[in-house]
C-alpha cells in the first residue's frame, strides 16, 4: 500500500486537510460547527460502508445521498463557500490578480478623505456620538450601499456629524465611503457571530467585524456608551484609538 505512496500523494493529503482545516474555521465563525462534524461522520460512514464493507445495497443509497448532497451543501451553505473564495481571492499574496480588474484613479485614492473623517471621529468621541464608517478598498460594497440612502456627496466633516447627529433621520446605520466621496448611509451590514468579540462591544462593533470579515473594508465605530474609537480591518478589532493613531491607520491603507 505504501510502496508506491508518492511525494503527489503526501501534497495532495496535505491540500486536502488544508482545505477542511480552512472550511472548519468558517464553520466555526459562522456557528455551524455542529454541521460541519455531521457532514464529516457522515462522509466517514459512506467510506466504511461502501469501499470497506462493501455494502452494495445501503452503499448504493449513501452514494445518491452524497452526489445530490454536493449540491445541497452548496446551497445550504452558500454564504460560507462565497466567504471561501472571496478570503481566497483576496489573500495579499494574489492581490496583484485583482489590481487588473480594479484599477482606482489616482485622483480617487481616499487621502482628502483622511482628516475630516479623523475630525469627524475625534468630535464625535468627545460628544458621544455613535457612529459607524465604512471605508471601501478593493472589495466592491455596491450591494451593502444598495440598502441605505444614496449621499454621493464629498466626505467632510460637517457632513459626516451631520448624518450621525443623534435625532436625525439616517444616524443608524453605516455609511458607505468610497474614495473621496460618501457613497450611501444608512446602510445595513452584516453582523458578525464570533464569539471572541467582547460582550460589552455593541452591535455597531459587531457590524463593523462582519464587513471586516467578509471584505478588506476597514469599518471605524464611535461608541455611543464611551465614544471610544475602534477600527476593525482583516476580521480583527483595534480598540480605544485616539486621533493621532487613527490618522496614521486611515494614512496607511492603500
Amino acid at each position: 500500500m505504501f510502496a508506491n505512496f508518492s511525494i503527489i500523494d503526501i501534497v495532495d493529503v496535505l491540500l486536502v486537510a488544508a482545505i477542511l482545516y480552512y472550511f472548519y474555521r468558517l464553520m466555526k465563525e459562522s456557528g455551524s460547527l455542529n454541521v460541519f462534524i455531521g457532514i464529516l461522520v457522515f462522509f466517514f460512514i459512506w467510506v466504511i460502508v461502501s469501499y470497506l464493507l462493501d455494502m452494495r445495497l445501503l452503499g448504493s443509497i449513501m452514494d445518491q445521498l452524497m452526489s445530490v448532497g454536493t449540491i445541497a451543501l452548496i446551497v445550504i451553505f452558500h454564504e460560507e463557500v462565497r466567504n471561501f473564495f472571496k478570503r481566497l481571492g483576496s489573500n495579499r499574496r494574489l492581490r496583484f490578480i485583482s489590481s487588473y480588474f480594479s484599477r482606482k484613479d489616482s485622483e480617487d485614492d481616499g487621502n482628502e478623505a483622511v482628516v475630516p473623517i479623523v475630525l469627524a471621529c475625534a468630535s464625535m468621541a468627545q460628544q458621544k456620538v455613535g457612529a459607524l464608517i465604512v471605508i471601501e478598498k478593493n472589495d466592491p460594497l455596491g450591494e451593502i450601499a444598495s440598502t441605505g440612502e444614496v449621499i454621493n456627496a464629498n466626505v467632510g466633516q460637517r457632513l459626516i456629524e451631520a448624518i450621525f447627529f443623534k435625532n436625525a433621520p439616517l444616524h443608524d446605520g453605516a455609511i458607505i465611503v468610497r474614495g473621496n466621496r460618501i457613497v450611501a448611509a444608512q446602510c445595513i451590514l452584516p453582523v458578525s457571530h464570533d464569539l471572541s468579540i467582547p460582550k460589552e462591544l455593541g452591535l455597531r462593533h459587531r457590524s463593523a467585524m462582519g464587513i471586516a470579515e467578509k471584505t478588506d473594508a476597514l469599518a471605524i465605530v464611535v461608541s455611543e456608551e464611551t465614544g471610544a474609537i475602534s477600527v476593525a480591518k482583516d476580521g480583527k478589532f483595534m480598540l480605544n484609538l485616539d486621533a493621532h493613531k487613527l490618522e496614521e491607520i486611515l494614512s496607511a491603507q492603500d
